[in-house]
């Protein structure tokens, strides 16, 4: 078998490389490093034939399951993708090996970066957006940080209905910072307005909220978000893009800043990514806004124009000074986004969102209807709801793998106590016949 193309040295080649540093051995190397420092796990296996690769790539990915159907939600969802969001978007005038930030970057690129921004405001009902940022929890932490930049102060409250997923990069970016986080508990499937009225005073800077929320609860937080302005502290507002062509948006509910992971805008479920985050604010916010912000504008000929406007990472301004120094724009997902909202239009988009609605109002009936099986919260939802179940919900989901269905998100995962909820999403894709299948299989492994 010939030498694959992806080892760059031969033999010989290693021989020659040792020889020219005094070395005869690989193990002569690492000679210097204590023994009880040394590792033991360099004996990796020999190389591999570019096809002997593909085999063995294709074999791992054969353990995959990918024919399920997908009632899986709690963040990520399984929409319908348009043929064209593909072709268009694979056109080598997109493709760039670097992301495009610099001011010279092609019109085109700039006029996508702009089209996306504003499908972004009119879809958020808010006044300014940047031009995507990696993913829904990185945005909502970067949400987080510009509101405490602009009220200067360093106290976070965050719903406990927010995604856990999102919860846990918080902690995790803020774990060395000095910002004091607590969570404010559910009550009832939403809010706890009187426990955020408690805590809310002088020194909170920014309340983290999500809408529908982690449940699939809705929620019109107007007065939490009011309640907030009150205390002057900034409301954050995290948002599935889908559901804002039926239900009340965070602007109309006069949140500052409004996050969330666009995935669902055209992007395939791919084990958690690429995806991208959105981020819209107020206008009089936007100097504290991370990211790139894409105008336009008119030459000196009076011809239309597109040009990078505010850019505030270190790369272009001192790194204290920079609104954030992990933030990047997702430009080809982005593209896909604007290329799904086009090519459904205002109507496409909300007979979208009604679908999937209407969906699982039905399974709300069927599922709620088997024995033993009951709502966790009676409260209004969009495409997602959690059902308590008599059994662990993660096996429940096991059982239901083999007969080719992924039944659901167990949410004891995140959420301890809540080893028998299993929380159901469903969209557009997801058929009546489908649904009546899952609640057959549901009731025979109860």
């Amino acid at each position: 078998m010939s030498i694959s193309p992806f080892a760059c040295t031969s033999p010989d080649d290693e021989k020659a490389m040792l020889a020219s540093i005094g070395a005869k051995t690989f193990d002569d190397l690492f000679a210097h490093i204590p023994a009880e420092f040394q590792s033991d796990q360099f004996n990796l296996p020999e190389g591999l034939s570019e096809m002997e690769m593909m085999q063995q790539i294709r074999a791992i990915a054969r353990k995959n399951s990918s024919d399920l159907t997908n009632f899986c939600g709690a963040g990520f969802y399984d929409h319908f993708i348009p043929a064209a969001v593909n072709s268009l978007t694979s056109r080598g005038e997109f493709f760039t090996a670097y992301t495009p930030y610099q001011p010279e970057a092609a019109q085109g690129t700039l006029q996508a970066m702009f089209e996306y921004q504003t499908a972004i405001t009119r879809l958020t009902n808010m006044e300014v957006s940047n031009s995507s940022l990696y993913d829904g929890g990185t945005a909502l932490f970067e949400g987080m940080m510009m509101a405490l930049r602009i009220t200067k102060r360093n106290r976070v409250l965050v719903d406990e209905g927010v995604s856990p997923i999102y919860r846990t990069m918080l902690c995790s970016y803020t774990r060395n910072l000095k910002i004091e986080y607590r969570e404010v508990p559910l009550s009832g499937g939403v809010a706890d307005r009187a426990a955020f009225a408690k805590q809310l005073d002088g020194t909170v800077g920014a309340v983290l909220l999500q809408n529908p929320n982690f449940f699939g609860c809705l929620d019109d937080l107007t007065d939490v978000i009011a309640q907030a302005h009150g205390a002057g502290a900034i409301a954050v507002v995290s948002a599935y893009p889908i559901s804002l062509g039926v239900v009340k948006t965070p602007g109309e509910m006069d949140a500052d800043i409004v996050t969330g992971d666009g995935q669902s805008l055209g992007l395939p479920l791919s084990f958690g990514g690429p995806y991208l985050g959105f981020m819209a604010t107020k206008k009089k916010y936007v100097r504290n806004m991370p990211g790139r912000i894409v105008g336009a504008t008119t030459d000196g000929q009076g011809r239309r124009g597109y040009v990078l406007t505010l850019q505030a990472r270190e790369q272009h301004i001192r790194r204290e000074k920079a609104a954030s120094n992990i933030c990047t724009n997702m430009q080809l997902c982005a593209l896909r986004s604007v290329v799904y909202l086009s090519l459904l239009g205002k109507h496409g988009f909300t007979d979208v969102a009604r679908q999937c609605m209407d969906r699982a109002g039905y399974a709300w009936m069927r599922l709620k209807a088997i024995k033993g099986v009951e709502p966790l919260y009676d409260r209004p939802f969009f495409n997602e709801f959690a059902l308590k179940l008599p059994k662990d919900a993660g096996e429940v989901v096991s059982d239901l793998i083999s007969e080719g269905i992924a039944a659901g998100f167990p949410a004891g995962r995140y959420y301890p106590g809540m080893e028998n909820v299993l929380l159901c999403a469903f969209t557009e894709k997801r058929t009546k016949k489908e649904i009546d299948i899952l609640a057959a299989k549901l009731e025979s492994v109860l």
